[in-house]
């Protein structure tokens, strides 16, 4: 059964306290995109996407998720984690030597989850229209959802996709911009502006949502509406609006927590905010 939106906010809590902790035990990570996307990862696993822990690389009968910003691989593993993929005590290995976690995924590491290597910015749109496409030419109805970081549209990649996917209708395409404002080096609009997102993408012939990514009531029922308007001749594009950093005061809203881990102190204050819903791993 779908969780409740209700068990979804505690279940997005208990990501970002398993992000923290992550990125915290071996200072190394990037927490801030992590964070921002816990309530996205939440609805998506645990309510929208039909798939299966069992894991089939294949994902015949399943939807499929495309992380293209890959290095939000936190946010990534411990919602693969928490939905049974794996043990979640695995998240304690996280970056380490022979971990199957990496610093970005890869599947070299045959981690159950994971279908593609990213972490190069631009190449998950097109690996996700050509799954979708794919799915499509096979007669198959499942969907796949893909997520990107805002500054990844800085990539040229990312519009020959998009172009793609417009012109060969892949109207079972759900990518979601994460669409928070920073990157690595700065505000978006500071290091190259992205313009009026909705107003290129409708110009591309995408259909354009727009929703609160952490708000998951908004969340929820944007997805849910990006569900039924597949099918339509159009791929749909979610336009998704984030704090990076989102749930721990002191790191919302800035680039400055893209890349870096919290000290022994501001672990304390984090985990302070976040109280414990699932149980830590």
């Amino acid at each position: 059964m779908a969780a409740s939106t209700t068990d979804l906010r505690s279940i997005a809590t208990q990501l970002r306290r398993d992000i923290v902790r992550m990125v915290h035990a071996v200072n190394s990570g990037h927490p801030g995109g992590s964070l921002g996307c816990a309530d996205y990862f939440a609805a998506l696993y645990f309510r929208i996407m039909k798939h299966d822990p069992s894991f089939d690389m294949n994902a015949t009968d399943e939807d499929v998720f495309v992380l293209s910003n890959g290095h939000i691989s936190p946010i990534f593993y411990a919602t693969l984690a928490r939905a049974g993929y794996f043990d979640k005590s695995e998240l304690a290995t996280f970056r380490k030597i022979n971990s199957r976690l990496q610093g970005h995924p890869a599947t070299h590491e045959h981690l159950p989850g994971i279908r593609i290597a990213s972490g190069s910015l631009g190449q998950g749109l097109s690996v996700a229209a050509g799954a979708a496409l794919t799915k499509k030419l096979n007669g198959k109805k499942e969907l796949v959802f893909s997520l990107h970081g805002d500054g990844e549209l800085n990539e040229g990649q990312i519009w020959e996709a998009v172009l793609f996917a417009a012109h060969h209708k892949v109207d079972n395409l759900i990518a979601t911009i994460d669409w928070n404002g920073q990157q690595i080096d700065g505000p978006t609009d500071k290091v190259m502006s992205l313009g009026d997102l909705a107003a290129k993408f409708n110009a591309f012939n995408w259909t354009v949502l727009q929703m609160n990514g952490n708000d998951m009531d908004d969340t929820v029922a944007t997805l849910e509406k990006a569900r039924s308007l597949t099918g339509q001749g159009k791929p749909i594009v979610i336009l998704m609006k984030t704090a990076m950093g989102k749930g721990v005061d002191f790191m919302e809203g800035t680039h400055e927590w893209h890349g870096i881990a919290p000290n022994d102190e501001q672990l304390a204050k984090a985990l302070a905010q976040l109280p414990e819903t699932l149980g830590d791993y």
